[in-house]
């Protein structure tokens, strides 16, 4: 039996993108791709959403804190005065707050691809999730004005535009939190 490759993802255009009018320019690259839009909605995600959107996992906590010590060692920054602890998990509770409160913040569009390897084409579009390391040509490399290590200094989340879900099981995971399966058209 042929396994058919067609996936369905989420895309959230967080609240810089629609603040700086970049919709339409984000959604025309995505049905340049190729793509169907299934569902979408322009909302305020509530703080309960917020948390549930993103992980509460020590290993996600854990990676997180560690990239922004390693960015913190980089750029020279004291670990202790800009962040507070030396402890990745306490710093990805931390940023994941941050996250939270940005996402919230103000309004985003939501919504729900569906294609071919939707999850893996999706991810390469939008690029890097640290917007300086997003190659040009992507949503984040051609659009994004922010950087990791400007954020934590500033103690708030990254301003990257955008969210694509990272695996298919969190494509699910996130479009069953976002979205009720009767706010999905087949076509």
């Amino acid at each position: 039996m042929k396994k058919d490759l067609k996936e369905k993802t989420l895309l959230v255009l967080k609240p810089d993108a629609v603040k700086r009018g970049l919709v339409g320019d984000i959604v025309q690259r995505v049905e340049k791709m190729g793509f169907s839009i299934v569902a979408g909605k322009i909302m305020v995600p509530s703080e309960d959403l917020g948390i549930k959107h993103y992980p509460d996992t020590d290993d996600w906590k854990k990676n997180v804190g560690a990239r922004t010590i390693e960015d913190c060692e980089k750029y020279g920054i004291d670990l202790m005065e800009n962040m507070g602890t030396e402890d990745p998990i306490e710093i990805g509770n931390l940023v994941k707050k941050w996250n939270v409160d940005y996402l919230c913040s103000g309004p985003v569009f939501a919504f729900v691809l569906e294609g071919y390897n939707a999850v893996e084409r999706l991810r390469s579009l939008v690029g890097s999730t640290v917007p300086t390391k997003a190659a040009p040509g992507t949503i984040r490399g051609d659009f994004s004005l922010d950087s990791a290590i400007l954020a934590n200094m500033n103690g708030r989340a990254i301003s990257n535009l955008v969210h694509a879900s990272g695996t298919v099981e969190e494509a699910e995971y996130e479009i069953n939190l976002w979205f009720k399966p009767e706010e999905l058209v087949k076509y």
